[in-house]
């Protein structure tokens, strides 16, 4: 079972810990201190995780059972890895025998048994990259990616809604049938039509908020389970025009 972090964290680092004014602005020291005080980010590097969002993927898992059974994985917007690297262990991934692929325009560091591509996904050239390094139709579709955030929200809401919009039609595109599809968005409402597309081709559509999402973040994620098929629904992905770029989400 995935539990929360408690005080006694084992990293032998202390919480409530404060970073010196020095040259640094007030906001940066306030996300600094705020990040090295996370129980979750201190967990992460005991177990071995390159980011705390390993946590969001494991409880929405333990819920849900989205990893259960996986042979072939695709993580977009997979930098730093945290989610590689769960799924590369899931599907007993091997470098000799890759059963994950991930894409990010940012660099990640090599993972054992995941075939990472250095690419924007809304690259035109992404999707067919992405299956040729796989393999075979993946099981989950899984995407973290979020647009840079404007400080405006609702601009924000719409940047990153986009990249779910096209995330789900490739996942329809690509998955085998009784896959899954995981995907971040922003609350303000998720987009009628994207609903509506989902509820069509998955069996069931539910929105989650796992606990180790910061309780002022802005993020959820979508959770569509057991693909239809495609013979119920278009697949097709739309053209995806002056797009944002795919990035990394705000809180890792």
């Amino acid at each position: 079972m995935t539990k929360p972090p408690v005080g006694g964290n084992r990293t032998g680092r202390k919480l409530g810990q404060k970073v010196k004014k020095g040259k640094l602005k007030a906001s940066s020291r306030r996300w600094l201190e705020r990040h090295i005080n996370d129980p979750y980010v201190q967990r992460a590097q005991l177990e071995g995780f390159r980011a705390r969002a390993a946590f969001k993927l494991l409880e929405i898992d333990e819920k849900h059972q989205i990893l259960k059974g996986a042979r072939r994985i695709i993580d977009l917007g997979a930098a730093p890895g945290s989610w590689s690297q769960i799924a590369a262990k899931v599907t007993h991934s091997t470098t000799d025998h890759p059963r994950v692929a991930g894409i990010d325009f940012l660099d990640v560091d090599p993972i054992p048994g995941v075939t990472l591509l250095k690419l924007d996904f809304l690259d035109p050239a992404a999707p067919g990259l992405l299956m040729e390094a796989l393999g075979g139709a993946p099981d989950l579709v899984m995407s973290d990616m979020a647009a840079p955030t404007t400080g405006h929200r609702q601009t924000d809401h719409l940047r990153t809604m986009h990249l779910c919009e096209v995330a789900a039609h490739f996942a329809i595109d690509v998955l085998a049938e009784g896959g899954h599809f995981l995907a971040k968005t922003f609350q303000g409402g998720t987009e009628r039509d994207l609903l509506a597309l989902l509820k069509q081709n998955f069996r069931q559509v539910i929105h989650v908020k796992p606990a180790a999402s910061r309780a002022e973040s802005v993020e959820m994620f979508l959770v569509a389970k057991g693909f239809k098929g495609r013979h119920c629904g278009t697949g097709a992905i739309p053209d995806k025009g002056e797009a944002p770029d795919a990035a990394e989400p705000e809180e890792a």
